[in-house]
């Protein structure tokens, strides 16, 4: 008995923080939007401005196939995973100072506000990569996945990379100012180890080990395989990713709750 009350109990809270986070979500929509003109179509109209854009640039300017892979799926198979990234990144930044005045309601916590808006960018940015994605199998410009199964392991895993760095930088913005500072020259000195515009096995081999030292270069690896199936030569460690991810969602989470007494409360 004792044993179902708890699991009640628990799976009460999870039900509770879950409409918190459902409400933080929509008004988060509302105060970055608005509702006039496209109002939440922004939510998906921005991500597909930079991944679009960027695809058909890199598409226009660049060989068809780089390494015997075609290019518009390089892309876009390497950017969408970073829009998530840099996105995350930057709208952890002092994202509790921003919604101080919400924890004056008991219910709502900077857990539940810092996944709340990387919930939004995820949410955003994977329906934009759709779109995208279809697009260009289209227009003829890609192919269908090849294994889905690792796209979807791949797609998984950068989710929570992100979220965890997200929590990660929300917090110590909270707590230092020099975080602040630095965050936009730390999210473009980061991009030569997300993966994103190279893959492991097209650089020298006394390099590979450092690269896949970042959860993002295996992320990214998994889908590019599960895109390009075989061909693409991608090389990961689940094992290693795993490990390395639930260690930074850990800190994450320690970070994100002792910031509580950082956050000034308006």
């Amino acid at each position: 008995m004792k044993i179902l009350q708890t699991l009640r109990q628990v799976q009460g809270l999870l039900t509770l923080q879950a409409r918190v986070i459902y409400a933080l979500i929509m008004r988060e929509i509302h105060t970055r939007y608005g509702r006039d003109n496209l109002g939440f179509l922004w939510v998906l109209g921005e991500p597909i401005l930079f991944c679009g854009g960027v695809t058909i640039m890199w598409t226009l300017i660049r060989p068809s196939h780089e390494y015997g892979l075609p290019m518009t799926a390089i892309v876009v198979t390497g950017y969408v995973p970073l829009t998530m990234f840099r996105h995350c990144l930057l709208q952890s930044v002092k994202a509790f100072n921003a919604n101080g005045s919400l924890l004056f309601h008991r219910q709502v916590t900077p857990l539940a506000i810092i996944l709340a808006r990387v919930a939004l960018e995820l949410i955003g940015t994977l329906m934009a990569g759709v779109l995208v994605v279809l697009g260009a199998v289209f227009f003829g410009y890609m192919k269908p996945p090849q294994y889905y199964g690792i796209l979807y392991v791949g797609l998984f895993y950068q989710m929570l990379f992100c979220t965890a760095v997200a929590m990660i930088f929300a917090a110590l913005s909270e707590m230092s100012e020099f975080i602040e500072k630095i965050m936009q020259v730390f999210s473009y000195l980061a991009l030569p180890f997300t993966g994103a515009f190279t893959m492991v096995n097209w650089i020298p081999p006394k390099y590979r080990s450092a690269m896949m030292c970042s959860p993002s270069v295996d992320n990214i690896e998994m889908i590019r395989e599960g895109q390009f199936g075989l061909n693409a030569h991608a090389h990961y460690d689940i094992f290693y990713d795993t490990w390395i991810t639930v260690a930074l969602l850990i800190i994450g989470f320690f970070l994100t709750v002792k910031s509580r007494k950082y956050i000034l409360v308006q």
